[in-house]
């Protein structure tokens, strides 16, 4: 019995597929799946694409071990290690993004939170932007407080990124200094402050199809409504510096995957989609309708006119500020 259809049209209607049926998602046929997860996004997002670009506010120096990131102190690499960000500089980037026709802009920093002092003088920058511009405003800033969260509202803030990374079960292969638990009080306290949540995490670190489905499984129960997708890129001087890539065709999978899983939410291509030779055509395709676009925190991405050309040749509507 071919039970595709039926997964497909209870993703339709948003009723939550059981574990059991997404597991049987992973050895359907690709083209069918990716197909299906296109017209899951068409059929609950229209053709509106999300773009956003970040900023590296805080560079290197984190305490933190996670085993594919260039930016801990555990590791000798290349990645470029500075303070905070003057507001000005940050300002300064911020009106240029808009200027692209950026929807979302975000401040990014390393380490395991920042302190009140920090917060306070991102806050003004924040509030600046938001004085001056029509950007949506998100904040990537580590393991906060929830009255750290209430100060990023206030300032304008409107989304907060934390990404669980992976599951967790496969969590402690990947960062010892902190846990998942940490991650999920992080998400909602965040919720419980007002802010809506981007988080998502990466795909390719060695985790099965099994720990993907139950990361995947988790941002549903938490009600994110973003959803940035990361394949591993391997960074020389960590851990998995010589740790294969993500295949193509299994990449294509998890987004359709997470389509199923999510049929509402902004499925999000993020980090390492650079990989691939089309750049992410396929993927937005296949049922992503979102993406970072620009340079990431400490590798290359693409350009946003790059993007924005692409986009449109598939037929998107990128939404405006």
């Amino acid at each position: 019995m071919n039970i595709y259809p039926e997964l497909l049209e209870k993703s339709f209607q948003n009723i939550p597929l059981s574990r059991e049926k997404i597991q049987k998602l992973i050895t359907a046929d690709l083209t069918w799946l990716t197909e299906s997860g296109n017209k899951l996004r068409q059929h609950h997002q229209g053709n509106a694409f999300d773009l956003c670009t970040i900023i590296n506010g805080k560079s290197g120096r984190c305490p933190e071990d996670c085993r594919y990131c260039a930016q801990s102190t555990h590791y000798n690499t290349d990645a470029p290690v500075f303070s905070l960000l003057d507001p000005t500089e940050i300002l300064k980037d911020a009106q240029e993004q808009a200027e692209k026709g950026i929807l979302r802009y975000s401040i990014v920093t390393s380490g395991k939170r920042l302190t009140d002092k920090e917060l306070d003088v991102l806050c003004t920058a924040y509030a600046k932007i938001k004085e001056t511009t029509s950007l949506s405003l998100c904040a990537s800033h580590g393991l906060l407080t929830r009255e750290q969260f209430d100060k990023l509202k206030a300032s304008g803030v409107s989304r907060y990124h934390n990404n669980l990374e992976t599951s967790k079960n496969y969590f402690p292969m990947v960062c010892t200094t902190h846990d998942y638990t940490d991650k999920l009080r992080v998400i909602q306290d965040a919720m419980t402050a007002g802010l809506s949540v981007c988080s998502g995490g990466i795909f390719g670190l060695g985790e099965t199809w099994a720990d993907r489905i139950d990361m995947l499984m988790d941002l549903r129960s938490l009600s994110v409504s973003s959803i940035p997708i990361n394949f591993f890129c391997p960074i020389p001087g960590t851990p998995l510096a010589s740790h294969p890539l993500i295949s193509q065709d299994d990449a294509l999978r998890i987004i359709a995957l997470a389509r199923f899983i999510l049929p509402t939410a902004a499925i999000r291509l993020a980090g390492g989609r650079g990989q691939f030779a089309d750049l992410g055509r396929r993927a937005f395709q296949s049922g992503a309708n979102a993406a970072i676009t620009g340079d990431l925190l400490t590798t290359a991405g693409i350009s946003v006119n790059d993007d924005k050309e692409m986009i449109e040749e598939l037929r998107f509507s990128i939404k405006k500020q």
